[in-house]
């Protein structure tokens, strides 16, 4: 059982003291210090719904004891391993500064009719210096634990919990000198008791992406679920749920964006349990309309893990029901031609296992790089399914 230093104060986990005193620390903003190690981990204490919750740092998770439910398996064996250092620069707080690889500024009444197809596109290199618009995605589904799954979770994480830990790991961020949480918005729950003042805390959060003049101006972050995907008489909408006013973008992107993510979209409309997350630089006009600039989508099942392919999702099928913890692998910026953990299991004895899936296609390159990640990771027991030769081995 974990022990936490709060102040002056130590607390076991389980401890009713320590639920009834952590409102006050987050009031206080102290720092929880995990003690399960000799040197203490700091954490951060996160406001989910109406829980209070202690949550690790960013990429704290090696620093924490393997049998600790804070740990996380080495970022090398994902593709968050080129951006750490680069991309993602972490302070001595625990705050992680983010480079962008994407404009949050609007110069000129339209943009180009190519900017979309460069962007979004260029979000797929593998640039370790800086976030695409992707890359930005996966890192807060990371940061925000949504890659981590146990059975006892089931039915209880909607949109209102991913939506809190989204939050409440952008508040751990900055880019570009200010905060993350002041540069992007995600829709709340759509409560018809309280529909006013969801309505005037989204227009407080979109009041300065509003268009006032000729001039540049300023762009957000959405992060949002896809309800569906509608024709307009100039485009596309993207109709987005809890959120009554759709996203607009303009037809040449909606081809491109279409055939970037075919995969995803033909996934998502496979299991109506399925979600599809958009994640978008929009802007607002004089006239009210939402418009997209730079766009990229992700799928998740209903646990919202994401996942890049049915073997994927097989496999997450067959973990979901195990009450030991696993951790989803996400690709980031790197191409879908490379290697990746697929999930690793690190709460398993005596060592964790990284779970690799090696597709059909996959050539020798692939093969010696995958040797390499493996190699480099002794610590790490490797479960490889190689999908040309056949069913999904036996589970460890």
């Amino acid at each position: 059982m974990r022990t936490f230093k709060i102040g002056d104060r130590v607390f076991e986990e389980s401890s009713p003291d320590l639920q009834a005193f952590l409102p006050q620390a987050y009031e206080q903003r102290l720092r929880p210090m995990c003690m399960c190690k000799e040197s203490p981990t700091p954490m951060y204490i996160a406001r989910v719904e109406d829980q209070y919750l202690i949550k690790r740092m960013p990429l704290s998770g090696r620093g924490h004891d393997a049998a600790c439910p804070s740990y996380e398996p080495p970022y090398e064996l994902s593709g968050l391993g080129p951006l750490i250092g680069s991309a993602i620069q972490i302070d001595a707080s625990g705050k992680a500064e983010l480079k962008l690889d994407f404009s949050l500024t609007k110069r000129g009444s339209r943009a180009a009719p190519s900017a979309s197809a460069e962007t979004t596109e260029h979000g797929i290199r593998s640039d370790p210096r800086k976030l695409s618009l992707r890359a930005m995605l996966h890192y807060l589904w990371e940061a925000g634990e949504l890659t981590e799954w146990r059975s006892t979770w089931s039915g209880k994480r909607g949109w209102g919990r991913v939506r809190a830990s989204i939050l409440n790991a952008a508040a751990q961020m900055t880019a570009r000198g200010a905060a993350l949480g002041e540069m992007l918005f995600v829709p709340e729950v759509f409560h018809g008791e309280d529909k006013d003042g969801i309505a005037a805390r989204r227009a407080a959060a979109l009041k300065d992406v509003q268009a006032t003049g000729s001039g540049p101006r300023k762009l957000m972050i959405t992060v949002a679920e896809v309800k569906e995907f509608s024709a307009a008489r100039e485009g596309q909408r993207i109709i987005v749920r809890h959120m009554p006013f759709p996203l607009v973008i303009e037809e040449g992107a909606w081809r491109r964006l279409a055939a970037r993510y075919e995969t995803e979209l033909e996934l998502w409309r496979a299991n109506e349990a399925f979600h599809l997350i958009v994640i978008a630089t929009f802007g607002v006009s004089a006239a009210g309309i939402a418009t997209v600039e730079e766009v990229a989508l992700m799928v998740v099942n209903e646990h919202w893990l994401p996942f890049e392919d049915i073997h994927e999702l097989r496999l997450l099928e067959k973990l979901s029901h195990l009450k030991r913890k696993s951790v989803k692998g996400l690709r980031f910026n790197l191409p879908r031609d490379a290697p990746i953990v697929s999930v690793t299991l690190p709460e398993q004895k005596p060592a964790p296992i990284a779970m690799f899936i090696v597709p059909a296609s996959a050539g020798d390159d692939y093969e010696q790089a995958l040797a390499d990640m493996i190699e480099t990771r002794p610590e790490i027991t490797p479960w490889v399914w190689r999908v040309a030769e056949g069913e999904i081995p036996r589970l460890p």
